[in-house]
């Protein structure tokens, strides 16, 4: 199998993607932070064996054509958009949707907002927003865990504890990955201002919220067949996350508890890989 680059422009921004396969039903594969597309190299090959079509963009503010200033470029709704144009710029119309972390907060999203467009979702580590925006409010070891989003908020503050020491702190993150894995994060996030535009992502939605003292939109129920994976291991994202999401699905929607931590692609692989195409064969495009 082959995996090619190739760049989408829409929306005026030009997207780095990783595609793979050329017949099958198309799924978009959505990253999260601090990674970029590269996360999938390993489950994309299983994809296409299993006559799957793919598409992993670098999203906005991590593929370097797609970059805007400021942090309300940077809104949940426009990454959602990103995401259903650039299907659109792929000749697709409905679809599976995979995402992780943050790309998974997208993905929330995208199945509320453009729900005739998705045939399933999987979200990793991420359940539906409302579940986690409870957390956020009530539950204190997720509001231990979350102090990350207010350091994030401070622009330029984050940005020089990243950078310190040969972005030591970085790249402490990706214990869970290889030596090639990390040198293209690495390369990525010291490009002229990617680090300030993934953390934009936080900036502009804090976490998954436009506006925090509106839940609104968050709160929409969702229809489409899901799956969500979690790790109790997951040093962001605690077990009181997962607990109101059935509130929020009027559909087929099944969760997964694996013993592992945020890095799920990384640490649970085959229980990841064998999730997903369960969940993919359970509902195909008719």
């Amino acid at each position: 199998m082959t995996t090619t680059t190739r760049e989408i422009t829409v929306n005026g921004m030009t997207f780095r993607c990783r595609e793979a396969g050329e017949s099958g039903e198309p799924v978009i594969l959505l990253h999260g932070f601090p990674e970029t597309s590269h996360m999938w190299t390993q489950l994309l090959p299983e994809l296409v064996a299993a006559d799957y079509r793919c598409l992993a963009p670098d999203q906005r503010g991590y593929s370097p054509k797609a970059r805007p200033e400021g942090k309300e470029n940077y809104q949940t709704d426009l990454l959602a958009k990103d995401v259903i144009d650039l299907a659109d710029a792929w000749g697709v119309d409905k679809f599976h949707l995979i995402a992780h972390d943050w790309g998974a907060g997208v993905g929330w999203r995208v199945v509320m907002t453009y729900p005739e467009r998705v045939q399933s979702w999987t979200a990793l580590s991420i359940p539906h927003p409302a579940s986690y925006g409870r957390a956020f409010r009530d539950d204190p070891d997720q509001q231990e865990k979350s102090q990350y989003i207010f350091f994030f908020q401070e622009p330029g503050v984050a940005e020089a504890a990243f950078a310190a020491n040969d972005w030591e702190m970085l790249r402490n993150i990706w214990a869970a990955s290889d030596d090639e894995e990390k040198r293209e994060y690495v390369a990525q996030f010291t490009e002229p201002g990617a680090m300030t535009a993934a953390l934009n992502w936080y900036r502009g939605s804090f976490g998954m919220r436009e506006d925090p003292g509106n839940m609104a939109d968050a709160e929409r129920k969702v229809a489409t067949p899901t799956l969500t994976i979690w790790g109790n291991g997951d040093q962001a994202v605690g077990r009181a996350t997962t607990l109101a999401q059935t509130d929020y699905m009027t559909g087929y929607n099944k969760f997964v508890e694996l013993d592992a931590g945020h890095w799920l692609i990384q640490e649970r692989f085959d229980d990841v890989k064998g999730e997903i195409l369960a969940h993919l064969r359970q509902f195909p495009l008719a």
